[in-house]
């Protein structure tokens, strides 16, 4: 959508990063804005609010106020079934993402990864390749700073955006120039009336709108999104990546070597050893990044060097500390079954397993045998635990319930001797207990610092 065709009055629903960041651009340029968020808001986002008088409020939604909007900007976070969002669309006005908002208001090169698992270390590693190269780039999205924030406080020529399904939910006439999916599996199913089919389709939003002239880097090891390609038409330049094939594949394996070949006239090599990731979820995050980069011009020689010093992401797979020779390791942004199968998957020494919280949806089954492999004993960390239980009991000989981050870290210590891995992997969101991904994570790093 142009400009030109903007609307007067906004209303913005949810007062977080995303909707405070809709709303300062909202305000910038020239629209009428009001914020209203049905919980408390952070101080953070309320002292924003209040700098830029911007009008808002707390602790409900006004349906006269928000009905009378010309559009709304929803928050990734607000399912789409609630009362209000009803209202808005029996009445047919418009509700849209923030990114879809932002999107109107920049020409900067949009590069934006999805995938069920993956996507954060992968739009870093993308940025900071881009950031390497010398290119003004911005990161943005599900990452944490908001589209909108930066496109109203300094523009960009580029931007990585990693986008939740969430985000792509509400996104019509935004458009990718390179469009990143990384895998598909099932997950927040919760919010998709369990049909993994709309979760799907959800993802491949990504390379709406994307013509001839723009790219779709995809993995060509992933079935779903194989399966899917068949359905669909597309018209845009296609690269894959594989670690099990390379023939029609923009990067795949040989001789323990990473090749990266978007054209006959773009190749380059690097020894698996060299990337600064390991594992084989890791060797996807930058062999698509890697295409990324060719994509987007990048030196081959910068390409290389990003993907060898790169220092990857917090809450994703991050080592904290040894004690007494038991090694901690924060993996927090495992949200979901299939991230944590990555998880245990790279893991060399017997596992004290932390795992929990709320269950989207989850089918624990596809784990019970890395989990009888590699799993000494499971601390279960969430509300609701029943249902690993019932699927871990026999498999491991120690499954026990707590109900603190403190309590978890210290039964893992006591379950663990010289030379294990204790593993905070959830498999679950965190809401029951924390306040996000983060805060869980961060209260594992201060409890394992605490012992």
């Amino acid at each position: 959508m142009s400009e030109d065709k903007k609307h007067e009055k906004i209303v913005v629903l949810g007062a977080g990063e995303s909707g405070t960041g809709a709303a300062v651009l909202g305000l910038k340029k020239g629209l009428d804005v009001f914020v209203s968020d049905n919980g408390e808001i952070k101080d953070k986002y309320k002292k924003l609010l209040e700098n830029y008088r911007i009008e808002y409020e707390e602790g409900k939604h006004s349906p006269a106020k928000i009905l009378s909007a010309d559009e709304v900007i929803k928050s990734p976070g607000i399912p789409d079934d609630i009362e209000i969002i009803r209202k808005l669309k029996e009445k047919q006005i418009p509700v849209i993402s923030e990114i879809e908002f932002a999107g109107r208001y920049t020409g900067a090169g949009k590069i934006c990864v999805t995938g069920t698992n993956g996507k954060t270390t992968t739009t870093s590693l993308i940025f900071h390749m881009m950031k390497k190269a010398g290119l003004n780039v911005g990161m943005a999205g599900n990452t944490g700073n908001s589209l909108a924030m930066l496109v109203a406080l300094k523009d960009h020529d580029y931007y990585v955006i990693e986008l939740s399904s969430f985000q792509l939910d509400n996104m019509y006439d935004f458009k990718a120039d390179v469009a990143v999916l990384m895998n598909i599996s099932p997950d927040h199913l919760d919010r998709y009336g369990y049909d993994f089919d709309r979760y799907v389709d959800s993802k491949f939003r990504i390379i709406r709108n994307q013509s001839a002239d723009n790219h779709f880097i995809f993995c060509g090891d992933d079935e779903v999104i194989l399966r899917e390609l068949e359905k669909r038409k597309i018209i845009v330049n296609e690269f894959s990546f594989s670690l099990n094939k390379s023939e029609n594949q923009a990067a795949f394996i040989r001789n323990n070597m990473v090749y990266i070949k978007t054209n006959k006239n773009k190749i380059m090599k690097m020894s698996i050893d060299k990337l600064a990731l390991q594992g084989s979820h890791n060797i996807y995050n930058s062999m698509a990044a890697g295409i990324a980069g060719q994509v987007l011009n990048i030196r081959k020689e910068t390409i290389r060097e990003s993907l060898s010093d790169f220092k990857g992401v917090e809450h994703r797979l991050e080592t904290v500390i040894k004690v007494h020779g038991i090694l901690f390791i924060n993996d927090s942004k495992a949200t979901n079954v299939n991230s944590t199968w990555y998880a245990l998957e790279s893991m060399d020494a017997a596992v004290v397993w932390i795992v929990g919280g709320i269950d989207k949806g989850n089918d624990y089954s596809g784990l019970t045998g890395l989990v009888k492999e590699k799993v000494k004993a499971i601390i279960c960390l969430g509300k609701d635990n029943s249902k690993i239980h019932k699927v871990f009991d026999d498999v491991v000989k120690d499954v026990i319930d707590s109900q603190s981050m403190e309590e978890a870290v210290r039964s893992a210590y006591y379950f663990g001797k010289k030379g294990d891995t204790v593993l905070l992997s959830p498999a679950c969101a965190s809401f029951d207990l924390f306040e996000n991904y983060e805060d869980r994570g961060r209260q594992f790093k201060e409890a394992v610092r605490n012992l």
